[in-house]
């Protein structure tokens, strides 16, 4: 059986996804430009921070990708209880087909395992659709653009580990990040930013990790102590010295975001999802038309 989404949903998705290609969040572009004026003025770090944001003024004025890789498409739909989730599965695989015809998407997709190129970057689990039934009148819509350099940094710990001498508690955890970010270096495009879940089984501590960077960077976790976590990690890890790129200085990292699931008592995960500077994230709107 076919399923038509409606029209205005694909267009709406489609111009999603390159205004989230082309325009870098303002919060993004607003603490990349507060690092660059704490640098010292003509260092490899400032020079490359100024690099990066001219990248995203040509991105956002002449509507081309900011990053050529344009990354894993995560949508994330919070819907009405009685929509179709076949309707939005695929309205967001049409999306996908006509931003990759407009050129805001690259082809990247690659088949396993015969290496063949997707013509359309649309493939089991490419883009990645969840979707989140609630009491609500309306459909909203996340979108992360995630590349492959930076999620090649992710990485999950178990809890303890006596290389770190990292416990099951917080202090643990603050290791863990530390460690994570020690470990990329310049890789994966820094200044990136950390979404991180404590708890929850291997899979879904991954994909609670990854929504965290949804958030923007003045938002702080609810529970206090993960909020002074997340300050003190941020704080920290800049003072590393790692730098943009790994050039050197003192903005290693744009922000640290943490959040929790229960986990099972033989199990203490750390999760984290590193993000790279082109944190590439939107929202929309879809109105209900069935």
């Amino acid at each position: 059986m076919n399923f038509q989404p409606p029209e205005p949903w694909i267009r709406t998705l489609a111009e999603l996804i390159r205004k989230t290609s082309t325009e870098l969040p303002a919060d993004i572009v607003a603490t990349l430009a507060a690092g660059q004026a704490a640098e010292t003025p003509g260092c490899r770090a400032a020079t490359t921070l100024g690099t990066i944001l001219d990248n995203a003024t040509l991105a956002a004025e002449t509507c081309v990708p900011m990053c050529q890789d344009t990354g894993t498409l995560t949508f994330w739909f919070e819907a009405p209880r009685r929509t179709d989730h076949r309707l939005l599965e695929e309205a967001a695989r049409q999306a996908v087909r006509d931003a990759t015809a407009n050129g805001w998407l690259r082809l990247n997709v690659i088949d396993v395992p015969s290496g063949a190129q997707v013509s359309d970057n649309v493939a089991e689990g490419n883009p990645s659709i969840h979707i989140e039934q609630r009491d609500v009148d309306a459909i909203s819509v996340r979108l992360l653009m995630k590349g492959g350099g930076c999620e090649n940094m992710n990485i999950q710990y178990s809890l303890p580990d006596a290389s770190l001498g990292a416990g099951r508690d917080l202090e643990g955890v603050r290791r863990c990040l530390l460690d994570a970010v020690w470990r990329a270096q310049g890789n994966g495009c820094a200044p990136g930013i950390l979404g991180v879940c404590v708890g929850g089984d291997r899979a879904n501590g991954y994909a609670k990790a990854k929504a965290q960077l949804l958030r923007t960077l003045d938002d702080a976790a609810p529970d206090p102590a993960l909020a002074e976590l997340e300050r003190r990690v941020l704080r920290e890890a800049n003072t590393l010295g790692i730098g943009p790129m790994g050039l050197g200085g003192a903005t290693t990292l744009l922000g640290v975001k943490v959040a929790t699931l229960p986990r099972l008592p033989a199990s203490y995960f750390v999760s984290v999802a590193y993000g790279c500077w082109a944190c590439r994230r939107g929202i929309a709107a879809l109105k209900v038309e069935i």
